[in-house]
């Protein structure tokens, strides 16, 4: 039998692929566009029949009609890895629960501890040797397909297909079932565009970045402001590997910046887990031999990332305490989004030969009453610590970088306090010799 017919011989719809679902199973989506859409809402159909069925996904674009069809929580209880905006609001309405988690680590917890009774992953369309592409959850939707008991594609006519390092594909031969949902357009999640504090913040980073540097960048405006700043640049020859890809690189990329020629570590290709972003984004990702998808288990190693000379690490964060601590998840015990990879890449750049990690935040924001409050805090409580003290290296905001490695806890509080809004350092000044952990000489 060769691909082609085996295909045909597990062709179906999705009302019927989802009859392989029992109650009481756990069963897996994958990440953002790897949502099997039509498999989800054929699920839900069957709510009244089934019971505690357990559904893991993260970053979803939603909705997600297993989730929206059961208040009562009874036949299905969705649990995400790393909140979307959408899974956020699930989660503040009690529909939806976090699982904590380091994405270096996903693909080890899958192995080791978790059942999978039935995968339902996007991917695009078969190739001639019965390959599908992993596509843009590349990162994540093997380690799910290799511990599944039951494996049903759904296939996404608009799927880029994502050239890969390792275990980028799935075979028609591993699999039970294939639903065709023809040409649906992708999930595009577009950064705004950079405020004034965005560029600020990037200025500060940008005297770090050398020629030939590998670079991990976040989601948000302040990446895109950096990657303007690198766009208009005499920087030159800079490389990609990265747990996300977004479109800061494809304008990196387009103004000649992003060529990946000098990486110590896989040249000429830019290493990827994950893909969301722009249409355009999508289409400079397909079928691009510059580009390589790999399983987050080995892009967000540190010991993988710290193979990168020059490796320069971007990421956001909510806020930061006197002592160091990063909180870049949750305020207070209400989950914002997830730990993901920012861990793995503050120990992976910061391991690396001349890298440097950097993470991110304005210095203040403005509550819902109209009330201004620093990001610089005396200490947490509650917050959710996503980067210890131990490893943290720069912290970011637009009055400056700091660097804290290395650094004790009167050096934490006069090097944080330096970059902390104006209006707000002679309070935290006050807090920190309350807690001792001021120094009379500390400038003030």
């Amino acid at each position: 039998m060769n691909c082609f017919e085996e295909y045909r011989m597990k062709l179906c719809t999705a009302d019927e692929a989802v009859q392989l679902v029992k109650s009481g199973d756990w069963v897996d989506y994958s990440s953002n566009n790897g949502f099997p859409v039509s498999l989800d809402a054929a699920l839900a159909k069957r709510r009244d029949e089934l019971h505690n069925v357990k559904v893991r996904g993260n970053l979803l674009p939603g909705p997600i009609a297993v989730a929206e069809c059961d208040e009562s929580l009874e036949h299905f209880v969705y649990n995400s890895w790393h909140c979307s905006a959408y899974e956020r609001r699930l989660c503040d309405k009690g529909r939806a629960f976090f699982t904590p988690m380091v994405f270096r680590n996903l693909g080890w917890y899958y192995k080791n501890y978790l059942t999978v009774d039935v995968a339902m992953v996007s991917v695009s369309p078969m190739d001639r040797h019965g390959y599908f592409s992993l596509s843009c959850a590349v990162g994540v939707s093997r380690d799910i397909i290799e511990k599944a008991k039951t494996v049903i594609l759904e296939v996404n006519e608009a799927m880029p297909r994502i050239h890969g390092g390792e275990r980028e594909w799935v075979h028609i031969s591993e699999v039970d079932k294939v639903v065709e949902a023809g040409y649906r357009p992708l999930w595009e999640m577009l950064s705004p565009p950079p405020s004034e504090t965005d560029l600020a913040i990037a200025r500060h980073i940008f005297p770090h970045i050398v020629d030939g540097a590998t670079i991990q960048l976040g989601i948000g405006g302040m990446p895109n402001a950096l990657g303007e700043l690198i766009a208009g640049s005499e920087l030159k020859d800079l490389g990609m590997h990265t747990e996300l890809c977004s479109d800061g690189y494809l304008a990196m990329f387009k103004a000649g910046k992003l060529t990946n020629r000098r990486k110590s570590l896989h040249p000429g290709k830019g290493v990827l887990g994950l893909a969301i972003g722009s249409k355009e984004l999508y289409d400079w990702v397909d079928d691009n031999p510059g580009i390589a998808g790999f399983p987050l288990s080995y892009v967000n190693s540190p010991e993988t990332i710290a193979k990168n000379e020059n490796m320069i690490s971007i990421n956001g964060c909510l806020n930061v305490d006197l002592y160091g601590q990063v909180n870049s998840e949750s305020s207070g015990s209400r989950q914002i989004s997830g730990t993901g990879g920012q861990l793995d890449y503050v120990l992976g750049a910061s391991q690396a030969k001349g890298g440097k990690s950097f993470l991110c935040m304005s210095s203040t924001y403005t509550d819902k009453g109209g009330q201004r409050h620093s990001r610089i805090l005396p200490g947490f409580a509650g917050d959710i610590v996503t980067t210890p003290r131990s490893q943290c290296h720069y912290i970011v905001t637009e009055y400056g970088a700091v660097n804290l490695a290395g650094m004790n806890t009167w050096q934490r509080a006069d090097r944080l306090i330096s970059i902390a809004h104006p209006d707000f350092r002679e309070e935290l000044i006050k807090k920190a010799e309350e807690q001792r952990i001021w120094l009379p000489s500390n400038k003030r």
